[in-house]
């Protein structure tokens, strides 16, 4: 596999991305996108962050689960936010209004997936790291449609 260096790093990423989606089997290379390729590496980054301050904050600093899935959750966002702004999307648009819209989307998503859907699944006895793997799930689908084709679109 080889990647032009002389490209911008968005370029590079996007470029690799497009690449492998390729080399997908079973005629996946023709629905998969490479931004969902993109998406799909930086949220499972974006994710691990979250999970490690959630159990840092709630496992090991007995913050309240609630208050510490909160920070977990608006730290990692405004990270994925940030990298798919610049190396999945590549988006030019002016960041106001696109902030404002994506900030919409991750309020529905914590109210959704955060907050009811992991508390649901913790009051019924589901661990809180199963319960926010569970959740995680969801919202990655929800995330990934409203980010691209919302939040990302192109005009």
């Amino acid at each position: 596999m080889s990647v032009d260096v002389a490209l911008a790093p968005p370029q590079r990423f996007h470029s690799w991305c497009a690449h492998l989606v390729a080399r997908l089997p079973f005629g996946l290379a023709g629905v998969v996108a490479p931004t969902f390729l993109g998406f799909c590496l930086i949220n499972s980054f974006t994710f691990g962050v979250d999970l490690v301050l959630l159990v840092s904050l709630h496992g090991l600093l007995g913050v309240p689960y609630p208050v510490a899935v909160s920070v977990a959750y608006g730290c990692a966002f405004g990270l994925s936010y940030a990298l798919n702004r610049y190396f999945n999307f590549r988006s030019h648009a002016p960041v106001g209004p696109q902030l404002s819209v994506y900030i919409v989307v991750v309020v529905i998503n914590y109210v959704a997936f955060i907050l009811a859907a992991s508390s649901a699944l913790t009051t019924l006895g589901l661990d809180y790291r199963v319960a926010r793997l569970l959740a995680g799930a969801c919202e990655a689908v929800y995330m990934y449609s409203a980010m691209r084709w919302v939040v990302f679109r192109r005009s």
